[in-house]
């Protein structure tokens, strides 16, 4: 892999309401290489003026489409990947793909006006949707990189300060969808391979409070300036020539093969 990427892109996530509504929290920070990132406001313009905040369909629909034009980017995004290998193992799931493809079933939250407490309080199963409980988790289950962390929450901890999982069991239905529609264009980190191959774009799964506190907040609050701080982290790691470096952490092959399936964290090594 050469290192080089025409754009770094910070993604601050959240899982409230629904894939369609305009979330203050959800925030992309974009930089060139050798610049500063710059807010990206969301690509709709009502009344002649252009909206601020994103949804999270037009995120997934960005990230799609500037693959589809052939930018090459690096994008950072605060959710959980995948789940960890018990979860994989209580419900007879061997690989990603399999897991993304059973995910979706039992928790729909890409369609339009589904809320991820639809699905936990039963709403959805009462307009004969999913039934509550099926592909859950405990608050006590980790991946390994959280474990290699100190601070981060497992991705079954909804309902607490700095919680996840709200937000990854938002998110990973549009992984699958980004990684059907895209094609060939992206590439899922770590789950497509290691090695991100040259003339794709990279997703992979960020951790901003890892970077926050190497930047200056300035005048952004904390959901723009978790964005900002991974999309210059990302820049910057680039500049440096040490991104690959992250994109290969010190696992054994056994951690390898666990996490090629439970995910990792970018910036973790």
């Amino acid at each position: 892999m050469s290192g080089h990427f025409d754009l770094f892109i910070g993604i601050d996530y959240s899982g409230a309401q629904s894939p369609t509504s305009r979330v203050k929290a959800l925030q992309v920070y974009a930089a060139k290489p050798g610049e500063k990132p710059e807010k990206q406001l969301a690509p709709v313009i009502s009344n002649n003026k252009q909206l601020w905040n994103w949804t999270r369909k037009e995120i997934a629909e960005h990230l799609i489409g500037l693959a589809r034009d052939g930018v090459r980017y690096a994008a950072g995004i605060d959710h959980g990947f995948s789940f960890p290998v018990s979860y994989f193992e209580r419900y007879g799931l061997k690989t990603w793909p399999e897991f993304l493809a059973d995910f979706v079933v039992h928790w729909p939250t890409d369609r339009d006006h589904v809320y991820v407490d639809f699905v936990r309080d039963g709403a959805l199963a009462r307009r004969g949707g999913p039934v509550p409980g099926a592909r859950v988790g405990r608050s006590n289950e980790f991946r390994l990189c959280e474990r290699w962390t100190s601070s981060a929450k497992s991705v079954f901890q909804f309902d607490v300060q700095g919680a996840v999982a709200k937000s990854t069991h938002a998110g990973i239905p549009w992984l699958k969808r980004i990684r059907e529609t895209a094609g060939e264009r992206v590439h899922i980190w770590p789950f497509d391979g290691w090695t991100p191959a040259e003339g794709k774009a990279v997703i992979a799964e960020a951790y901003p409070s890892i970077f926050r506190n190497r930047y200056p907040a300035e005048k952004r609050n904390l959901d723009e300036h978790d964005a900002y701080a991974v999309a210059r982290w990302l820049a910057e790691s680039a500049a440096r020539g040490v991104l690959q470096h992250y994109f290969d952490p010190p696992l054994t092959v056994h951690e390898r093969a666990l996490a090629a399936r439970e995910g990792w964290i970018l910036g973790i090594n």
